[in-house]
């Protein structure tokens, strides 16, 4: 094995290779694509060379680690960052996810002192509920479980769409796709929708614009309620999709700003991504929801069809400012 390094743009074969291959032993339920692994170490606010380390074993890359620092804060002031890393399969119990706690514990509060000087520090991480070791390495790191996930999915082979009355007619024609004019309309409709979620932390309008601008964003599959009586700003709802596989399409994210809540808005837009996938072929619908969401998102994507397959968990902790 050698010394670690950090990713670059020539390592994106091995790094699929590597996180599909966790994915599917950890059954992740997710494809990871070159161009998606490349678009993500350009994204705003990233890196690679010091928020990046790769173990190889020869030309494999074994295992893999990345660190964020939101670049802004929420009301609570806390700096919030997140340590992500793989290990594959046929390499662990070598301490290589003890190597990838340290590091990124290390690199998330120097960047998190350089961003945030002063804040108390949130790290967190992630991975599948199933996965009984790493919730004991994230323990033995002083990480707490805090928040659970469910992904959710809907087979589109016999799936019948909701009835399609009065109300629903007035939402549908009033929606549009997301295109440059509605970019920033939606991205502050974003803001506000998951103001009130979990763990929130405002985005800036350069990482909303690399989501909504990569290889995996389907604009197509994506819609937007709009108010017509509010040209300056128009978002009241969205549905963004996203997807990397031929047959399946990944809703990224949906949400309804509090002005507009109770109408059916979400679901009638999620409704109607889910039947134009049907219409073109596609074999089904994913995407995550927080399994103690306050808007009730559960709810709505279970009426719309989608049922639970798996599911997350989120893991924490809180660290003094160290600059």
């Amino acid at each position: 094995m050698t010394q670690p390094r950090p990713i670059t743009a020539h390592d994106i074969e091995p790094w699929a290779d590597l996180l599909n291959a966790v994915s599917t032993t950890d059954d992740f339920g997710e494809t990871f694509t070159p161009v998606e692994l490349a678009e993500g170490l350009e994204a705003p606010g990233f890196t690679p060379a010091s928020d990046s380390l790769s173990w190889w074993d020869g030309e494999v890359m074994i295992a893999a680690a990345e660190i964020s620092v939101r670049q802004l804060t929420a009301e609570d002031g806390i700096a919030k960052a997140f340590v992500d890393g793989a290990v594959h399969p046929e390499h662990r119990g070598r301490g290589l996810g003890t190597a990838i706690m340290g590091w990124g514990q290390q690199r998330a509060l120097a960047l998190a002192a350089e961003r945030h000087p002063g804040r108390e520090v949130q790290l967190d991480t992630w991975n599948m509920t199933a996965q009984s070791s790493y919730a004991s390495l994230a323990a033995d790191w002083g990480y707490s479980p805090v928040r659970y996930f469910r992904e959710m999915r809907v087979e589109l082979e016999g799936w019948v769409a909701p009835t399609v009355d009065v109300r629903v007619e007035q939402i549908l024609g009033t929606t549009s796709r997301i295109d440059a004019e509605l970019s920033a309309p939606a991205h502050r409709a974003h803001l506000e929708a998951f103001r009130d979620h979990w763990n929130y932390t405002p985005g800036t309008i350069e990482k909303w614009e690399h989501f909504t601008s990569g290889s995996t964003f389907r604009p197509e599959y994506s819609r937007l309620a709009l108010d017509t009586s509010n040209p300056e700003d128009p978002v009241d709802a969205y549905v963004l999709c996203q997807q990397n596989t031929d047959d399946e399409l990944y809703v990224a994210l949906v949400g309804t700003r509090r002005r507009a809540r109770g109408r059916g808005l979400a679901t009638t837009l999620l409704a109607d991504v889910v039947r134009q996938a049907q219409e073109a072929g596609l074999a089904a619908v994913t995407l995550g929801v927080d399994a103690a969401s306050p808007t009730g998102a559960g709810g709505v994507y279970e009426r719309v069809g989608f049922r639970p397959v798996r599911s997350s968990v989120e893991y924490s902790k809180r660290l003094p400012a160290t600059g």
